[in-house]
């Protein structure tokens, strides 16, 4: 190219490489802050189960800040006072559980936070009587109630008795049994709609007629 030519193009070029410079620090910025953003905070009804991480932090205490995984068993391994039971309780009530035993043998009135620094899969099944009888993933940062779960699992089948339902629950190693009736929570709103944990086993029973 000519040197005239070469000087009177010479501002568009710079002005096409200011742009394309910003555009891709632009996206770098964005893809940044997303890498950085802090995960939504649960509902306060949340509780936690096998394989949510935890961010734990102990107020002017560094040395015990960490992440740490719920075990199968509902619990984790915390510095200095070993394994902590956090399984189906909610992170407030776990950040309590953690401060009265550190203020029992080590610290004076530490202030604890715990957070859910990534939600695990938690899963529920529904058989027996229902359109679509398997097992479902519970959705992440929510509430799911029976109702909810029977929705998911397609509805009822012709034969079957909303009135006649079996939650089977394992806590600490037990095996609970509760008896639900359905059809009264779908029918009347003074009834409270029973809430699911992970690991639940919903049957639903057969009509007699």
């Amino acid at each position: 190219m000519k040197p005239h030519l070469l000087k009177q193009f010479r501002p568009t070029v710079n002005r096409l490489w200011r742009r394309a410079i910003s555009a891709v620090a632009f996206t770098v910025f964005l893809h940044v802050g997303a890498c950085e953003a802090a995960p939504a905070e649960p509902p306060p009804s949340y509780v936690l189960g096998q394989n949510d991480v935890l961010e734990i932090k102990v107020f002017q205490e560094d040395d015990l800040a960490c992440r740490l995984r719920i075990s199968p068993k509902g619990t984790i391994i915390f510095p200095l006072i070993g394994v902590v039971n956090v399984g189906g309780v909610t992170p407030q009530e776990a950040a309590e559980i953690i401060r009265e035993k550190l203020a029992k043998d080590y610290l004076v009135n530490p202030q604890v936070t715990v957070t859910v620094y990534d939600y695990g899969k938690r899963r529920f099944s529904v058989l027996g009587e229902v359109q679509k009888a398997g097992t479902y993933d519970m959705p992440e940062r929510e509430r799911i109630t029976l109702l909810d779960a029977i929705a998911m699992a397609g509805g009822y089948t012709r034969i079957a008795d909303p009135a006649k339902i079996t939650l089977k629950r394992k806590k600490d190693g037990r095996e609970t049994i509760v008896k639900l009736n359905a059809k009264a929570m779908a029918r009347d709103d003074k009834v409270i709609s029973f809430e699911l944990q992970p690991g639940d086993v919903i049957t639903v029973g057969e009509s007699l007629f």
